[in-house]
């Protein structure tokens, strides 16, 4: 996440909790109050959520927000969230106020969770201090999984990012193959650009880090950072299942060893805008779905697979390979049309990326 949560949940105790809740919710709008019945009625701007016991209450709601900041003591919030935490990757942010207003500190999630930077808004808007307490902050030193989730890209093994960071922590320069520079520069000095084979040799137990969307078969010490560079181009007939058009995608990129967590954008035709499988596809994979007219994807040139079914039924010669090359804008068909009963799909790399001319050794 990297920036400030948006949707965020203020958790209190007490009256003096409550006042402090109510300047934070009056700076943001968006905030969501919780407190104990018997403090319910106090809260100025909206209603706050009333609640009988913390534990019960937090537990209910924790998935629901990004972020969460709890006026209280941080030991009270750490007894409360430990039953609830899985990993730095997914967990939200987790952010302690003390009572008299004097600190935030970012507690859970301070890096991928944005719980960093949510703490120093709150302090700015409390005129409090806010209290940073993860390492590579703390010496000023970059963060791989703070700078990955900046420039959008997605951390494939998160596992590994303890070990990345310790090594910048310890100034240690940390091998990367990046081929377009989608990471390394944020790393600065830190990183040392080096061929792909330098981090698949099956001698190295050394971390490192790989940035590229083509699937290849790495030590664990590695950490995959994925970026956002390749489109699908999607055409189906009317009622196909997600099922199916998922299906068809996802062999599609394995048949092109390309992740999916690549995927920045799935593009078709405008007449699929009520479409239900690709709707339902681009929820559950969390990227965008952009459409385009007719007149727009007949105007995209050398398409390699025209189909006659989609000139006779809409009247455009491509529909999955042109609605990729043009949501790609001027990047490179990598994976040509593939058929299912009832859909078809094409793969494009954006041109920002240019691995593509970059040998895998």
């Amino acid at each position: 996440m990297a920036t400030v949560p948006r949707n965020i949940a203020v958790w209190v105790l007490t009256a003096n909790g409550l006042a402090l809740a109510n300047t934070l919710e009056q700076c943001w709008p968006q905030l969501t109050v919780h407190c104990p019945l018997h403090l319910s009625q106090k809260c100025v701007a909206t209603p706050a959520r009333p609640f009988e016991r913390l534990a019960d209450a937090v537990a209910g709601a924790f998935q629901t927000y990004e972020g969460h900041v709890f006026v209280m003591a941080a030991g009270i919030v750490v007894r409360t969230v430990a039953p609830l935490l899985h990993h730095k990757a997914v967990d939200p942010a987790v952010v302690v106020v003390d009572d008299a207003g004097r600190f935030a500190i970012s507690l859970v999630a301070g890096h991928l969770g944005g719980a960093n930077r949510l703490a120093a808004s709150v302090a700015e808007l409390l005129g409090a201090t806010a209290v940073i307490t993860t390492a590579t902050d703390s010496h000023g030193r970059p963060a791989v999984d703070l700078v990955a989730a900046e420039r959008g890209l997605k951390i494939e093994n998160p596992a590994a990012i303890k070990k990345i960071n310790m090594a910048l922590l310890d100034g240690v320069p940390v091998p990367i193959y990046d081929p377009s520079g989608w990471l390394a520069d944020g790393l600065g000095a830190a990183a040392r650009a080096v061929e792909v084979h330098t981090l698949s040799s099956s001698q190295r137990a050394a971390p490192g880090v790989y940035v590229d969307d083509r699937c290849k078969s790495l030590p664990p010490e590695v950490l995959v950072v994925r970026p956002p560079s390749l489109v699908a181009g999607i055409g189906c007939n009317r009622g196909t299942p997600v099922a199916e058009i998922e299906a068809l995608l996802r062999s599609a990129l394995k048949a092109g060893c390309l992740s999916i967590n690549s995927l920045a954008k799935i593009a078709t035709v405008d007449l699929k805008q009520d479409e239900p499988g690709l709707i339902s596809l681009a929820v559950a994979l969390e990227v965008p779905l952009v459409f385009h007219s007719r007149d727009a994807l007949n105007r995209v040139r050398h398409v390699p697979n025209p189909s006659a079914m989609a000139i006779k039924h809409i009247g455009v010669n491509s529909v999955c390979e042109a609605a990729a090359l043009l949501t790609a804008r001027g990047g490179t068909l990598i994976a040509p049309k593939q058929k299912s009963a009832n859909a078809t799909v094409a793969i494009a790399r954006r041109p920002s990326s240019s691995s593509a001319s970059v040998p895998v050794r």
